[in-house]
């Protein structure tokens, strides 16, 4: 018998909305059992469901999951009024009004920058304590904690609110994190997470149609995800390889989504704001209306990092702008430029660090030290397909394993 099939990514994306509608209708103070309520129901469908799918798979997760928290606060007997008067119906649009409630309420300036983006990742797009420890550079104990924090800090919170205005910049963050897992996934099979980089951009349009997300920093946060959207085929080989942006073949780049990408960036003009999204949307820009690699305007480029730095100051931002310059003004200057970084010993331990010395002492012709770094890199590459790229720039460094 074949098993009844379901969209790509069902299961992560239902968790997020159950968690949501059930949240929205319950009160973010239930949050901790609104996902205990998804989980179960999200088991149960994976045993009730081979042999065949019921006719509305969502709303079917909904009603064991709204069952399932109406059990419990039953078996609790309390608030017996507020159980006679909840809704229990399935709507599409609360659901999607749910979504964008609950990244609000994850942006509550009551919890921590890092325990906000660390409680959405969780809640509301279903990552594993792993994926976000790795993306936060933390540690899965540090993440556990944050969780716990957040958590115990929405249970005082009986509703789930309007949209914020005051609360945008943390919901940014929150998107900005989740298209970069799709868009460079710290999972060891898979380079690029597409369905993470079309729900950031669903979840963001979604907010941009609302009074509260008529900012230019989210036209311009729209503007950096569809330049990046629109070079995702081409980022991999045909046998699932990772490919740099010089080798990429710039005819698989979607035009639709770069003239998407300029529209957003036009509007972020609006107004006086200037965010890290204005300039990493001019730094994508300038790739994506590039002819080629080679007749890129790296000057341009340099001088937008100057003003991301200025923005966001972050070692990653130096880092990136060395690899900038050095294809500017060759590889020496780019080495120049990082020996003048004092790198936390977080990026000193970061795979990239080491890779883009490796790649800079290799195109400056010094083959020894560019193998030690390669090499280096190579022990802490998070990915498959980066670790295969890395072995074969080892290789014509003469030192394949």
């Amino acid at each position: 018998m074949t098993e009844p099939e379901l969209p790509p990514h069902f299961f992560r994306r239902e968790f997020g909305r159950l968690v949501a509608l059930l949240s929205r209708r319950f009160g973010a103070a239930r949050l901790a059992l609104c996902e205990d309520a998804a989980q179960t129901a999200l088991l149960r469908a994976t045993q009730a469901w081979r042999a065949s799918l019921p006719d509305d798979p969502s709303a079917w997760l909904y009603r064991v999951a709204h069952n399932h928290v109406l059990d419990d606060l039953r078996r609790a007997k309390r608030d017996e009024r507020y159980l006679a008067e909840v809704e229990d119906g399935f709507a599409e649009q609360e659901v999607e009004d749910g979504v964008l409630s609950l990244l609000f309420v994850c942006a509550d300036p009551a919890i921590p920058p890092e325990s906000q983006l660390t409680l959405a990742l969780k809640t509301l797009c279903g990552f594993t304590t792993s994926e976000i420890a790795l993306r936060l550079f933390s540690s899965e104990e540090a993440v556990h904690k944050r969780l716990q924090r957040a958590r115990t800090s929405l249970a005082s919170r009986a509703e789930v609110g309007p949209l914020d205005a005051e609360r945008a910049p943390g919901v940014l963050r929150m998107l900005y994190l989740l298209f970069n897992e799709g868009y460079s996934s710290a999972q060891p099979d898979r380079v690029i997470r597409r369905e993470l980089c079309e729900e950031a951009l669903r979840l963001a349009s979604t907010l941009r149609d609302d009074p509260a997300g008529d900012l230019p920093e989210l036209d311009a946060l729209l503007a950096l995800m569809w330049f990046h959207a629109s070079r995702l085929d081409a980022r991999v080989d045909d046998c699932g390889g990772l490919l740099l942006l010089e080798a990429q073949d710039r005819a698989r780049w979607d035009p639709a989504g770069v003239a998407r990408g300029l529209a957003h960036l036009a509007r972020s003009a609006a107004g006086q704001a200037l965010s890290r999204y204005h300039a990493e949307a001019g730094i994508a820009a300038e790739h994506c209306l590039a002819p080629s690699f080679a007749e890129t305007d790296w000057a341009e480029i340099v001088r937008l990092y100057d003003v991301l730095e200025r923005l966001s100051p972050s070692p990653l931002h130096l880092l990136n702008r060395a690899i900038a310059l050095a294809a500017w003004k060759g590889p020496e200057a780019g080495l120049v430029a990082l020996q003048q970084v004092d790198p936390p010993s977080w990026l000193s331990d970061y795979y990239l660090w080491d890779a883009t010395l490796g790649e800079l002492h290799r195109q400056a012709g010094d083959l020894s030290r560019a193998a030690s770094h390669t090499e280096r890199a190579l022990v802490s590459a998070p990915t498959d397909a980066e670790r295969a790229l890395l072995e074969r720039r080892l290789g014509r460094l003469g030192r394949a394993r």
